[in-house]
């Protein structure tokens, strides 16, 4: 094993040292080469990265930008800006692809989000992973774990394609994800198709899961001790890991949504992905956190059973039977981000409509 001098950071000694996968929720080039050289063996983009994207990194876009609307010349600003999207996502599956190829697909992937606006029509969600499929070898294509994404999981895993379940905030979603996994692949190998370098995961956002119990808590009032509330994405996580080792299901959760450092310290260890923010990752790599193997350990009783008792949406999101597949449309946490992301589809536009409409009085 090597000494602690030679590790770079903490989450460079975690991807060492652990089946802990980094990933970085971001396809920034410079914070992708930074988190390449730290670990990091995935990442991901959607339409609220590309517009932070652009905020930063515009010098190095806003060429391309131009070309394609003159490529483009009767092209939208919404299909211009999803052609952005596609193309950023190339660009940090090529930097990934030498990563992709030792793993044989379980790692080394970009993962694209489906457009936030198909979230209930399954026919098109699939029909838009299929497509992003086609655009390099190693994406996966992320899908809400809505009622009619559920569907689209099972037909897209069906087709061949790689999906990473997002919108997703709660044990029964990331067992609802995990059934149409399994249905999906079980229908490739009944007709012999090939499985062998399919890589799924099942994101579970949880600090989001973390930030609606606190919207829960002002709306209704609810006094609980503050510090209880920090840990209740953690403890969906463990609790959704648990029964995914318990079932062998053929898939790897992965947390996302950063808000303490407990929703990366306390996965350590686990057969699983973090995928965390540069922002995030610099903060981490700061710290003097101890990188030990953390994820077999429970969150501590006492805290799980004051939420329970306190919050019927903790119960909802920890209990295995919380929730049926048609409630997930209107669970709080889905509903939130889901509106963030369309709010960020609708940003990503009004900045492209600068290329496509120029303002004159600029």
């Amino acid at each position: 094993m090597p000494a602690q001098a030679s590790y770079k950071s903490p989450l460079h000694k975690m991807s060492a040292i652990s089946k802990t996968a980094l990933w970085n929720d971001s396809c920034s080039i410079e914070e992708l080469t930074y988190s390449i050289d730290h670990g990091a063996v995935g990442a991901t983009c959607n339409p609220v990265i590309v517009v932070d994207v652009l905020k930063k990194e515009m010098s190095l876009w806003k060429d391309r930008i131009v070309a394609m609307v003159r490529e483009m010349p009767k092209a939208s600003e919404e299909e211009v800006a999803w052609k952005l999207v596609e193309e950023m996502s190339a660009k940090g599956a090529a930097l990934l692809k030498p990563v992709f190829d030792q793993y044989q697909g379980w790692n080394g992937r970009l993962s694209i989000q489906t457009d936030p606006r198909f979230h209930r029509d399954g026919e098109r969600i699939v029909e838009q992973a299929v497509h992003f499929d086609s655009l390099a070898p190693n994406m996966i294509v992320k899908i809400p774990v809505t009622k009619a994404g559920v569907w689209a999981i099972e037909e897209t895993i069906y087709r061949g394609v790689s999906i990473n379940a997002t919108v997703c905030f709660t044990v029964p979603q990331a067992l609802a994800v995990a059934e149409a996994v399994e249905r999906g692949l079980k229908r490739r190998e009944k007709e012999g198709k090939d499985i062998s370098r399919m890589g799924s995961v099942c994101t579970i956002m949880v600090g989001r899961t973390d930030d609606w119990l606190k919207v829960v808590a002002e709306k209704e009032g609810i006094t609980t001790d503050p510090g209880y509330l920090e840990w209740a994405g953690v403890a969906v996580f463990k609790r959704a890991y648990q029964i995914y080792k318990e079932k062998k299901y053929r898939l790897r959760l992965l947390a996302a949504a950063y808000r303490n450092h407990m929703q990366w310290s306390e996965f350590i260890g686990g057969d699983v992905v973090v995928t965390i923010p540069y922002k995030w990752q610099k903060r981490f790599n700061a710290s003097d956190i101890e990188v030990v193997e953390r994820m077999d350990r429970p969150v501590d009783a006492k805290i799980v059973a004051d939420l329970s008792k306190r919050f019927k949406e903790f119960r909802k999101a920890y209990e295995p039977d919380g929730m049926k597949v048609e409630e997930f449309d209107d669970y709080g946490a889905n509903r939130r981000t889901l509106r963030q992301f369309l709010g960020g589809n609708h940003e990503l536009f009004k900045m492209i409509r600068e290329f496509t409409v120029p303002n004159p009085d600029a």
